[in-house]
């Protein structure tokens, strides 16, 4: 059989809705996982309310967790790079 030949890859076209373009505020992270997948959950904690929201819920793969990871490594140590380090204590240190 004759190899078909390949078209060219075209560039991926994102397309962002309103709603989402306007993003959430969070201030709180949780992170749990089973062996095939990590479920992230951002959340908005208010000041002195002992309940909160979680305003998105992110599921992803392990290979998809080690990519984010890698560059979110990378885009913090430029940041830091610019602006200085962070201290990762103290207040607005909810991650789980």
């Amino acid at each position: 059989m004759a190899d078909v030949p390949k078209p060219p890859d075209a560039p991926l076209q994102i397309q962002l809705d309103d709603e989402v373009a306007n993003g959430q505020y969070v201030n709180m992270a949780m992170v749990n996982h089973t062996e095939t997948e990590f479920t992230l959950d951002f959340i908005y904690v208010q000041p002195h309310q002992v309940r909160a929201k979680v305003r998105s819920r992110i599921i992803l793969n392990p290979k998809h967790v080690k990519r984010l990871l890698l560059v979110m490594q990378e885009s913090l140590a430029s940041y830091e790079a610019r602006f200085g380090p962070l201290d990762p204590s103290g207040e607005g240190s909810s991650m789980n």
